[in-house]
């Protein structure tokens, strides 16, 4: 789960373009292969080998200035999280200083390296919102999407990995997301998913770090969170 790419040094969430170039060549170099959601979400799939799923959460302009010319160097993919509410504007739910990609950039994006996918649309936590509330989201989602021509595939990546833990509200939660035609939904985690997937919209990431060494970065793609 990668969000800032940087031109400078890489702390917390900001992760340098040399660090990222070095987590793709690694993965290169070692025959992993990478995917799109929509490829393993077809039934007639079977994973062999070493496999992982890029993510990118928040559809900033420097992930289509740094990463995606990374990737493509590299031939791998990676799948882009859109909070919808925010196209061509900047990340209000931070410090609001990093641009986002408009619809007519995404458009632009590679699709044989560049999936999309939603990240809701106002970037809020699920946990703290009502039934009603996700519905008006997910509905302006669909909304946008459609109307400027995006092809996104159903998984959702929940903002902040936020998501409501406790039944009964969790399972309506889960049912929502299946009833608006949702497959997969993304938290953090950060332990090792297999495949198939058991728990379809409770998939771990793997929060990458930007102080993370190259040898802290092989380790947890080998073996996640230990405890």
């Amino acid at each position: 789960m990668y969000h800032d790419i940087s031109a400078e040094s890489g702390k917390g969430l900001r992760v340098s373009v040399s660090g990222f170039e070095a987590h793709c060549k690694h993965l290169a170099s070692n025959e992993y292969t990478t995917h799109h959601f929509a490829e393993i979400l077809k039934p007639e799939t079977s994973l062999k080998g070493k496999n992982c799923i890029l993510t990118f959460d928040d559809g900033y302009v420097n992930q289509l200035e740094f990463a995606v010319p990374i990737l493509q160097k590299y031939g791998l993919k990676a799948t882009f999280f859109i909070p919808l509410a925010y196209l061509g504007k900047s990340d209000a739910w931070n410090e609001g200083a990093n641009p986002i990609m408009t619809a007519g950039q995404l458009r632009s994006l590679p699709s044989e390296t560049i999936e999309l996918a939603y990240h809701s649309f106002q970037h809020r936590k699920y946990d703290g919102l009502s039934k009603e509330e996700i519905e008006e989201d997910s509905q302006q989602c669909f909304k946008v999407v459609s109307e400027e021509r995006l092809d996104f595939t159903k998984v959702v990546a929940y903002p902040y990995g936020k998501f409501p833990r406790k039944n009964p509200e969790k399972k309506h939660f889960f049912k929502q997301l299946k009833e608006n035609g949702f497959q997969l939904g993304l938290r953090i985690g950060n332990r090792i998913e297999k495949y198939p997937f058991s728990n379809t919209f409770e998939l771990n990431r793997i929060d990458i770090k930007g102080e993370w060494s190259l040898l802290k970065f092989k380790r947890k793609l080998r073996i996640g969170k230990l405890f």
